[in-house]
């Protein structure tokens, strides 16, 4: 037996069940997600000579701008303003 499976061995005898079924399922998601490969970034179609976009820019929403629908902007911007948090930098 390795030692690594000695040591998760005599740690399992010492821990309350409730941190072994938290053990367990950890141990079980980390098997499943060895055993399905990620393949999100294949599935994306992607158009030839489309840029990949990495990250969100404010540029990408301007083609939003102008197009609220609905009667409730001053409700929500309300709601922004009542729920917002100072920034720290």
């Amino acid at each position: 037996m390795t030692s690594i499976k000695a040591k998760l061995i005599e740690a399992i005898e010492t821990v309350p069940d409730s941190i072994l079924e938290q053990t367990l399922d950890y141990l079980e998601y980390l098997k499943t997600r060895e055993q399905k490969p990620q393949t999100l970034s294949q599935q994306v179609p992607q158009k030839e000579g489309e840029p990949i976009l990495r990250g969100s820019k404010a540029k990408d929403l301007l083609k939003f701008a102008n197009t609220w629908q609905g009667n409730d902007f001053e409700e929500c911007l309300q709601l922004v303003y009542d729920t917002r948090s100072q920034t720290e930098f």
